[in-house]
């Protein structure tokens, strides 16, 4: 038995059952308490239809339970939300994660108290030239869990307020590629902006060299397209989205809409019949309740509710912090479920890198938006000035991201997954 001896075997025999007994002991002496009880607190969680009055118990930075009443003694930890709304954990499609290295980039930690945002996508902050710092520098250090789309611009947004497509030379097909192909882990796709102030006097050829290099990298990538005063025909460039593809700033007011003169454009609901992801992507300029509420009732339904949070637009009167932002769909008629699924499940489902990433269920990652719903008139402004009568509006109080909250109560050891 090469060398193994029937004395080993009963030796190792009770060892083994020795070591069984300890740990039996030791998980009935709390082995199985939950990490993090979040207690009181009405679930809301479209991914499960589930809306009501439940506990959740966080193990391993995973959900374990979700249950009507969880005793407190089962916890270590407890953050009690009597009276609050809890939900899966924001996911926003689009913002600008990347400081320092765009010019316009937040530090998504100093974002969290504003938007409960548990997973950003930084939408084109960084080109094929200065991607690698995002990871290894952002992604890699960040607490909150960051995907990106690169830019078609070598450059990304580090040229900001100039237009980083006015030069094509920087839209390099085969750098974003390459760029997007061996970064798939964290990277959806490409981006690119296609209004005139960015594009100058180069039209739509920004967008065909974004589509080129996402077939390029052979990865099936998506691209996420930024429309604002779009250059030449718009339908045009609507048509030249394929399905998975992102319109982002699909309501914008900013000159040549998906609205005119009150009428949706045929090519915009041929889009979105065809598979175009329709996105918000509200921003500092990028939102007009004159363009949603038509384009809406006509057919245009956005499929993903989206901040564009960066440096200038968090310093606007629309104050796209994401939790705001559904709060102005809920204005407009959505209900709380609705507004809630396209800032959760919807996003993660397009993301499509981390299972149940977006959802309450047991066994998906301990990721949770909570918030205070304040009742009682409030107004909300557009990026035209633009305004509209709510009756509620969302107000962020916690938010935990892979089991451990932001602030109290503090985990031990004080360290992040």
């Amino acid at each position: 038995m090469s060398g193994i001896t029937r004395r080993n075997l009963v030796l190792g025999a009770a060892t083994a059952a020795a070591m069984g007994a300890i740990g039996g002991d030791l998980f009935a002496q709390g082995g199985d308490k939950f990490d993090l009880l979040i207690k009181g607190g009405e679930v809301i969680d479209p991914s499960q239809n589930l809306r009501a009055k439940r506990d959740i118990g966080i193990r391993n930075a995973k959900i374990v339970a979700v249950e009507a009443d969880i005793p407190l003694e089962r916890a270590k930890q407890v953050l009690d939300v009597k009276g609050k709304l809890v939900t899966p954990g924001l996911v926003d499609l689009h913002a600008h994660v990347y400081p320092q290295g765009s010019a316009i980039g937040l530090p998504s930690e100093e974002l969290v108290p504003y938007t409960s945002t548990t997973t950003y996508v930084s939408a084109g902050d960084a080109g094929a030239n200065n991607f690698s710092a995002l990871k290894h520098y952002v992604m890699a250090q960040s607490r909150s869990r960051i995907y990106a789309f690169v830019h078609i611009s070598s450059i990304g947004l580090a040229g900001f307020p100039v237009g980083e497509m006015r030069n094509i030379d920087y839209a390099d097909v085969d750098a974003a590629a390459k760029t997007l192909a061996e970064n798939y882990d964290v990277l959806l796709g490409i981006k690119v902006r296609e209004s005139n102030d960015v594009v100058g006097t180069n039209g739509v050829e920004p967008l065909k060299r974004a589509i080129m290099a996402a077939e390029r990298s052979g990865t099936g990538g998506r691209v996420m397209c930024h429309i604002g005063d779009a250059p030449g025909d718009l339908s045009v460039l609507l048509d030249m989205l394929r399905p998975g593809d992102i319109l982002t700033h699909a309501y914008s007011g900013a000159g040549n809409n998906t609205v005119k003169e009150g009428k949706l454009l045929p090519a915009a609901l041929a889009a979105k019949q065809r598979g175009v992801i329709i996105d918000v992507g509200h921003g500092g300029g990028s939102f007009d309740f004159t363009v949603a509420e038509p384009a809406i009732q006509q057919g245009m339904l956005p499929d993903t509710i989206s901040s564009d949070i960066h440096a200038f637009s968090g310093n606007t009167p629309g104050m796209p912090y994401l939790p705001w932002v559904m709060s102005k769909f809920l204005a407009m008629g959505f209900s709380l479920e609705q507004v809630v699924k396209l800032a959760t499940s919807a996003p993660a489902k397009i993301i499509g890198k981390l299972d149940r990433l977006g959802t309450l269920q047991v066994g998906a990652p301990a990721d949770v938006s909570v918030f205070e719903w304040i009742e009682g008139p409030v107004s909300f402004v557009d990026t035209r000035g633009n305004k509209r009568d709510g009756k509620a509006f969302l107000k962020p109080a916690h938010t935990v991201k892979a089991g451990r909250p932001y602030g109290r109560p503090y985990p031990l050891p004080f360290a992040y997954p």
